[in-house]
């Protein structure tokens, strides 16, 4: 997935605390004692994964991973690791029980079907981690998980289409496989600290320069995210409360305009920067920016695509934290990447896209 409707932040205290409940409340939601699982994460190093690994630690769960030991992941100790390959070199994973699975890495149905085959009489429960891609083409507004997920591949050059159709049927083969024992939680944009691609850190990066900053699409576009420590926070409390079924990894408190997005943007890592709005789909398809995440430009088979419902999961307790705890936490964390990558990161929006542009929109 590459990557907007109610009043604009005021004052910078909304920026921070309007968009979602405080991460209090968050943590709150899942403070009641449970019974200590062994889990098993496939994959564990990269992005999702030491996350999920040190929230799992906390609640006093026992942690295996299994990962190619390619990274290190930074994680506690007592976290038992399994070496191997998700393409058929699983030999590390026979013999052992866990009370659940959480599949981190999966983007291929072979991977899956070899992973659920193997683990069907050694764990308890599978819970897969999917994608809102897989609504794509996003024609249906306010999506549900109901919606019968996309399957087919109709153009094999379309790069959306493909992996959309590749979580589909990864989900499809943990529900055939584990039946009432399966869990599928599909996330919209996953962001925060630890972020290994360079669409959000962008605001982190960028903010802290100064001067005049582009900020791209209709005010009123719905912009949706996922901080990836609540992602995991409810990924836990699924499995501690046994729930089954399909869930939406988009919080109800994250669906909000763009225009919000970028005041509390603005407010939270550089209030002195001077945000210039551009609104002109035709103007920003010419200078080649059509979408700068959490933001996409809403046409085509992204009509809908931020706009997915979060009922079902707000309900099963998945809390978000404020924005502008996310953004901070971002920008403190951004300074810690390697040097290389701070260096040339893969931004959309480069600095010369942006002079560009905004050079163009002015006159």
């Amino acid at each position: 997935m590459k990557a907007s409707r109610r009043q604009f932040l005021k004052t910078t205290a909304m920026a921070g605390g309007a968009l979602a409940s405080t991460n209090a409340a968050s943590l709150a939601a899942f403070a009641q004692s449970t019974k200590p699982m062994r889990l098993l994460i496939l994959g564990g190093t990269g992005f999702i994964g030491p996350h999920l690994v040190k929230h799992a630690i906390s609640r006093g769960h026992h942690v295996t991973i299994f990962t190619r030991g390619r990274r290190d992941g930074d994680l506690p100790a007592g976290v038992t690791r399994l070496v191997g390959d998700r393409n058929g070199q699983l030999d590390s994973l026979k013999g052992g029980k866990w009370d659940a699975v959480i599949d981190d890495s999966a983007t291929n149905p072979d991977w899956v079907k070899q992973s659920t085959a193997l683990l069907n009489e050694s764990v308890g429960r599978y819970l897969f981690t999917s994608s809102t891609g897989v609504y794509y083409p996003y024609l249906t507004p306010k999506a549900d998980e109901s919606v019968i997920p996309h399957s087919n591949t109709i153009d094999e050059k379309d790069s959306e289409e493909t992996y959309g159709v590749n979580k589909t049927k990864c989900e499809a083969e943990v529900m055939r496989v584990f039946g009432d024992r399966g869990l599928v939680v599909r996330p919209t944009y996953i962001v925060g600290p630890g972020d290994t691609s360079d669409r959000f850190p962008y605001w982190a990066a960028r903010l802290p320069q100064g001067g005049r900053v582009l900020a791209p699409g209709r005010a009123a576009d719905p912009v949706q995210w996922i901080d990836v420590r609540d992602l995991v926070a409810f990924y836990i409390a699924l499995l501690e409360n046994r729930r089954t079924g399909v869930f939406n990894g988009v919080a109800a408190a994250t669906t909000v305009p763009s225009r919000q997005f970028y005041e509390a943007v603005h407010a939270t890592l550089n209030p002195k920067a001077t945000m210039v709005y551009v609104d002109d789909y035709k103007f920003l398809m010419e200078q080649k920016i059509e979408y700068s995440v959490p933001w996409i430009m809403l046409t085509g088979n992204n009509l809908h695509s931020t706009s997915v419902a979060t009922s079902k999961s707000l309900a099963a307790g998945l809390r978000t934290r404020p924005l502008a705890e996310t953004l901070r936490d971002t920008a403190a964390w951004w300074p810690t990447v390697p040097e290389a990558r701070r260096l040339k990161p893969r931004f959309v929006i480069t600095p010369e896209i942006e002079a560009q542009a905004l050079a163009a929109w002015k006159k």
